[in-house]
């Protein structure tokens, strides 16, 4: 019986494995047309129970350059959840009737769940505050687009470090490459979680930790910019303390190196000003459109074909 292979955390694809994935998304980027029928009669389900724009569109879109279809729900509310059932049940009657799937869900460990029961490959779309290893991907496509090597780069992440997903699951995975320093810019209160900085530690990466952006800003090759999560915070006044904590612009950046990035899974609120928009070193809108290719990558990868 074939092995089906899942994608709920980055550390489950070799660091081989991601350079190969990174490789062909590449490929994909430059010669899209090459890849438009390799999917031809395979099903992506979308299971998102947690609200998605990038993430589900940029799904959708990729199976469907591929020459596949897709179906699936953006609210659980229209689906059987509504009447009580659980992951389990869904998962188990989808993989009759979907070829792979994608699953987003606010609770930390949904889709690793979801995988035991799935006779289908399952791909984890962002589970809680855990993890979110397609927007890994993303953003390791972006910087190598960008800087060519993940080695001795200077990452800066900025912002919400505690229950950001994306922070979490990059961190993660940048930090098994050679890379010089990360810089940890956050309020107390958003710090990283301890595990991750021990986990640093382990890999022997050069660690930084800093509350303000312009005290370091003349060292970052790549600043991550994140939002804080409205939607994490179980007191909206803490919310709102905190909300603010970091907007970036022209003067802030104005001692940056000239070819420094600035990244952002997105959506943003306010952390980064419209003016950036227009600077060359601002690349979150050409990370999202990676976005596609990445995951035109990996479905290929899961289904085996091409």
């Amino acid at each position: 019986m074939k092995t089906i292979r899942h994608l709920i955390d980055p550390e489950d694809f070799t660091k081989k494995e991601l350079d190969a994935l990174i490789a062909l998304a590449k490929k994909m980027y430059l010669n899209p047309e090459k890849y438009n029928s390799i999917c031809t009669g395979k099903i992506l389900a979308t299971l998102f129970y947690e609200p998605s724009t990038r993430t589900r569109l940029s799904f959708e879109s990729a199976m469907l350059r591929l020459g596949g279809q897709v179906l699936g729900f953006s609210d659980a509310s229209t689906s059987s959840v509504s009447k009580g059932e659980n992951i389990a049940d869904t998962i188990r009657v989808i993989s009759n009737y979907a070829d792979i799937a994608v699953i987003r869900h606010p609770k930390a460990g949904a889709p690793k769940l979801a995988s035991k029961y799935a006779h289908i490959p399952i791909i984890n779309g962002g589970d809680g505050a855990h993890q979110h290893p397609t927007q890994t991907l993303t953003d390791l496509l972006t910087i190598h687009m960008y800087k060519a090597s993940f080695e001795n780069q200077t990452v800066a992440f900025c912002g919400d470090l505690k229950f950001g997903r994306t922070v979490h699951s990059l961190i993660r995975t940048l930090a098994r490459y050679n890379l010089h320093k990360f810089i940890l810019i956050s309020p107390k209160e958003l710090s990283l979680p301890d595990s991750l900085k021990e986990k640093l530690i382990q890999n022997k990466v050069l660690l930084k930790e800093v509350s303000t952006l312009e005290e370091v800003i003349d060292e970052i090759d790549i600043l991550y910019m994140t939002r804080i999560q409205k939607e994490r915070f179980l007191n909206e006044a803490d919310y709102n303390r905190l909300k603010g904590s970091y907007i970036l612009n022209s003067q802030q950046i104005k001692n940056a190196k000239k070819d420094m990035i600035i990244m952002h899974p997105l959506p943003r609120v306010d952390e980064i000003a419209y003016e950036l928009d227009k600077d060359p070193r601002a690349v979150y809108f050409e990370q999202a459109k990676l976005g596609v290719y990445v995951r035109m990558a990996l479905i290929t990868k899961l289904l085996n074909v091409g």
